[in-house]
């Protein structure tokens, strides 16, 4: 989910995987995901054991003995991160997290909590990372409030690990003549609070003239905001293109939704980490050199359909 408006002044247009790509998690459709505020539910990843875990020796010493990272993460954003039919915690990040896992013999606990309230709970500790398809951004690294510009916290270091643009989506077969950002003066919009669909819409309205603006409805989660849309409460949707593309293959058996125009926003997501914690964000960056280097990273891009934003290189701080 990307956020910030200030580094965003320039609409880097490009494509990442084509829609039908995603047929691959198809079966896991979007309406399986049950009531994704409960921030009690949690699940875990898999990891090798600290002995035959390659990496071990890189975490800091209480998070090698406790043999878990708490990772705070909207669990309602697929098919980065979801709730199968069964109740599992799936998609690109768990997949990811589960594969880091074994080179740091640890698991990568899953703790469900709204998008906005991650990096708070990354402060006051109750999670070691967040990782939910979170956008590194200057703003972010700096705890600079992207609506106010004040300072607001001492900020976060990102490991970053993919790359994801911004989408809209409209009921299919009906567009309403919405074919890029500007279009949207005197229309309905719905999105996820917190996230840069929602600065960009802000943005634009700001745009609009002749007695026009764009009436922005925020939900939590995602699937609220699909609802919506869904229910004809609005005219269009906005989210990061890896759920647009998600949903309009699945929602509905892909009768619902449908894309319109071209993402916009390229920028990487990262997993976010305390600025003094320096030894996790390091051990973190390792483990995903590790799985970029032995072929599980690409494996897993390929398995969700999104091969288009991988990266070749893992970095830290690549965002503006």
């Amino acid at each position: 989910m990307t956020a910030s408006t200030t580094r965003r002044t320039t609409a880097a247009r490009t494509r990442l995987a084509a829609v039908g790509s995603l047929a691959v998690a198809g079966a896991l459709l979007l309406s399986a995901c049950g009531d994704q505020t409960d921030n009690s539910s949690s699940e875990s990843s898999g990891s090798a054991s600290a002995s035959s875990a390659p990496l071990a020796d890189k975490l800091p010493k209480a998070i090698r003995d406790a043999g878990v990272i708490k990772v705070g993460s909207d669990i309602a954003y697929a098919p980065v991160e979801f709730k199968d039919s069964a109740g599992k915690t799936v998609g690109i990040d768990p997949d990811l997290a589960a594969a880091m896992g074994k080179q740091l013999g640890v698991t990568f606990d899953f703790q469900n909590g709204t998008f906005d309230t991650l990096i708070t709970g990354l402060r006051s500790n109750r999670y070691d990372i967040a990782m939910s398809a979170m956008t590194d951004t200057k703003d972010r690294q700096e705890g600079i409030d992207s609506d106010t510009g004040k300072k607001v916290g001492e900020g976060v270091d990102f490991v970053d690990y993919f790359t994801a643009g911004v989408s809209i989506y409209t009921k299919k077969g009906d567009d309403q003549g919405i074919k890029s950002w500007s279009d949207l003066c005197g229309k309905k919009i719905v999105v996820q609070r917190g996230t840069v669909s929602e600065d960009l819409a802000k943005a634009e309205a700001k745009k609009c003239t002749g007695g026009k603006t764009i009436s922005i409805q925020s939900f939590d989660n995602d699937q609220q905001a699909q609802t919506r849309l869904r229910a004809g409460g609005a005219d269009a949707g906005s989210s990061d293109f890896p759920v647009a593309a998600y949903a309009v293959k699945t929602s509905g058996g892909g009768n619902d939704f449908q894309l319109v125009g071209e993402q916009v926003e390229a920028a990487p997501y990262g997993i976010a980490v305390a600025k003094n914690d320096t030894q996790l964000r390091d051990a973190l960056k390792a483990a995903l050199d590790a799985i970029v280097a032995n072929g599980e990273y690409e494996k897993i891009i390929t398995k969700w359909g999104v091969s288009d934003g991988a990266v070749k290189e893992v970095t830290i701080n690549g965002g503006k």
